[in-house]
């Protein structure tokens, strides 16, 4: 008669940790874990100093040319000051005041967004357009770049300086070649008639600022692989679907980039507004920036200078950390917690 062996249904634990496991206690260290745990330590440590190391003279460059600007504006905005002698004269939050009701102020701050605003509107597909354009192959194609991106790397002085002179009325090229063709320009000029002037420095600043999108854009498209256009030429997909498709969804990150870039610059504007027009007339394009150095170097009011630029950097921070949180961060989240958040949309 065969003996029925059985054998217990919890096996026998093995090692010290499946022992340590089963006993509910937690397994003791090794003396090779140890070891190289105290390994580590030091090449970490090491580690951290190298790069503090390396990293310590952009720091340096940030605290004094960021940083320490910052809180002098602070400290001098609490202060009526004339720009001379000591800060006596103790204000608090008056400067402030009569920054945000300055009426001249509020409607920089609306200038500021109508530039924003019209800029990506303009620059976009203008810039988008011009790059589809040029990433074809053809014989001129790096002329055709080079030119497009000249207005760019051209001195915003020696640009502003051009095209005043362009505008000049009745006797400005821009008038000249209109009053050949059978159109009066404005009496007051481009940059003279308040309805004008604002619209007049933005397509300045469209030609001027073109160049840096159409170059970035043309470096997204770099990255497209093409095997993606050969498979939906394939497919019998026209030249619009395909864009539509694949190339602007592909290029969103550096669209994305490029409308990061075109805001803040558009919010720090002084130097072409303070060359074509210096913030008129009638303050019709006065940006946050040309008022607060008029403040300082025309009327001496240097402790509402000061409250303007803070203002001016609280704006900027406020929107450039609204855009790094509703519209860059999709872009730092990796593949697949972007596609839970597509079906979490869906």
């Amino acid at each position: 008669m065969a003996q029925e062996v059985r054998y217990a249904s919890t096996p026998v634990a093995q090692g010290p940790a499946a022992q340590a496991a089963a006993t509910g206690q937690a397994p003791a260290e090794s003396g090779a874990a140890k070891a190289g745990r105290r390994r580590r330590k030091p090449a970490d440590r090491r580690k951290t100093l190298e790069i503090l190391f390396f990293v310590s003279p952009a720091l340096l460059l940030i605290a004094v040319f960021m940083l320490l600007p910052i809180i002098q504006a602070v400290r001098f905005s609490v202060y009526n000051w004339k720009g001379f002698g000591p800060l006596v004269d103790f204000v608090g939050l008056k400067n402030y005041a009569r920054v945000l009701g300055n009426e001249v102020f509020t409607d920089a701050m609306i200038h500021n967004l109508i530039i924003i605003g019209g800029s990506i509107a303009l620059q976009l597909p203008i810039g988008l357009g011009i790059a589809l354009l040029l990433n074809r192959k053809m014989k001129i194609q790096s002329l055709l770049r080079t030119i497009i991106f000249v207005p760019y790397v051209l001195s915003e002085v020696i640009a502003g300086v051009i095209w005043f002179q362009l505008l000049q009325p009745q006797y400005g090229v821009i008038d000249t070649i209109l009053s050949k063709l059978g159109v009066q320009g404005p009496a007051q000029g481009w940059l003279g008639t308040p309805e004008l002037a604002l619209w007049t420095v933005l397509a300045v600043l469209t030609w001027k600022y073109l160049g840096l999108a159409v170059i970035l854009f043309l470096a997204g498209l770099q990255g497209v692989p093409s095997e993606l256009y050969e498979a939906a030429e394939i497919d019998g997909a026209s030249w619009w679907q395909i864009q539509r498709r694949i190339t602007i969804p592909l290029l969103g990150p550096t669209l994305r980039t490029w409308g990061f870039l075109s805001m803040i610059g558009s919010l720090q504007l002084f130097d072409m507004v303070w060359i074509l027009t210096g913030g008129g007339p009638a303050n019709s394009t006065t940006t946050m920036a040309s008022f607060l150095v008029s403040e300082g170097t025309k009327r001496q009011n240097f402790g509402v200078a000061a409250a303007a630029s803070v203002v001016l950097f609280i704006v900027a921070l406020i929107l450039a950390v609204s855009y790094q949180q509703f519209v860059l961060k999709r872009d730092s989240q990796p593949d697949d917690e972007r596609t839970k958040a597509k079906k979490v949309k869906a």
